[in-house]
């Protein structure tokens, strides 16, 4: 009986054992730690992948919004503060003519026989409104700026977006009620700021944009008869009695052929103004 028991006994003890065994390994298992440095390091992988897909593919959206399509002809049109007036294109002005303009600066109308250079072309000085327009037919991208409101860095900055560049042109134009204002043909923004995202905008969506300018291929390099080094002034005074109005009158009529203005003839005479209506009839509705 006594060997009986110790063996019973015995075998309680390792069963105790036993148990003992497998609450400590339990123990051990509950307490393995979580591999949360590869959880969290996957986890920044996936969300920096996330990022720099987004990033990209926004980028993609920006470089892509303001280009000129078939299906998105004028994308200036989406760019808050831009004005549009519809212009008569070929009507020229001889060097020593002015034209009344109706905005300032112009971006359109009547214009000298003569384009300014805008391949990229920043003027010293105030630059006359009639070749500048002209240069805006062709496709280029005017920014004037009042040199009372932007010198230094700000006038820098400027720079760099025109200098070099084709179809682009810079110069500053007193008096300017904003700190600077963006022209092509039709189109005009004026803005507060040099950093400006809508510069860039204004640039992309109308720059060479050929459904918006009337003469696309024409040239923007130097012509005879007008020095980049020294282009004729800008006059600030008001227009003459016999200026060139808005509607042509006093203008000549350009022809374009193959994209390119073509003058006319020296001495050509300029189309008459319309005729009064005749004695007793009513004049046009208006």
């Amino acid at each position: 009986m006594a060997s009986g028991t110790k063996n019973k006994g015995g075998s309680k003890s390792a069963k105790g054992a036993k148990g003992s065994v497998r609450a400590a390994r339990s123990a051990a298992a509950v307490k393995k730690p979580k591999p949360w440095g590869t959880v969290a390091i996957v986890f920044g992988l996936v969300v920096l992948a996330v990022v720099v897909i987004g990033y990209s593919v926004m980028r993609v959206n920006e470089a892509t919004a303001w280009r000129p399509s078939d299906s998105n002809r004028d994308p200036s049109e989406d760019i808050p503060g831009v004005v549009k007036v519809d212009y008569q294109a070929a009507m020229h002005v001889k060097a020593t003519q002015r034209v009344a303009y109706d905005q300032s600066p112009p971006f359109g109308g009547p214009h000298d026989e003569i384009w300014a250079d805008c391949n990229g072309m920043v003027y010293a000085t105030p630059v006359r409104n009639e070749n500048m327009v002209h240069m805006l037919e062709h496709g280029a991208v005017w920014i004037a700026y009042n040199p009372d409101k932007v010198q230094g860095a700000d006038l820098d900055a400027l720079k760099n977006k025109v200098s070099g560049q084709d179809f682009m042109a810079m110069s500053p134009y007193p008096g300017l009620d904003k700190p600077l204002s963006l022209q092509s043909w039709g189109h005009q923004l004026k803005l507060d700021s040099v950093n400006d995202e809508r510069i860039d905008q204004f640039i992309q969506s109308l720059r060479r944009n050929e459904y918006q300018y009337p003469e696309p291929g024409a040239r923007c390099d130097t012509q005879p008869g007008f020095d980049p080094t020294n282009p004729p002034p800008l006059d600030t005074t008001p227009p003459p009695a016999d200026a060139v109005k808005m509607d042509g009158t006093g203008a000549q009529q350009g022809q374009v052929s193959n994209g390119q203005e073509v003058p006319p003839a020296s001495g050509s005479p300029a189309p008459s103004a319309p005729s009064a209506p005749a004695s007793g009839s009513q004049p046009p509705s208006q």
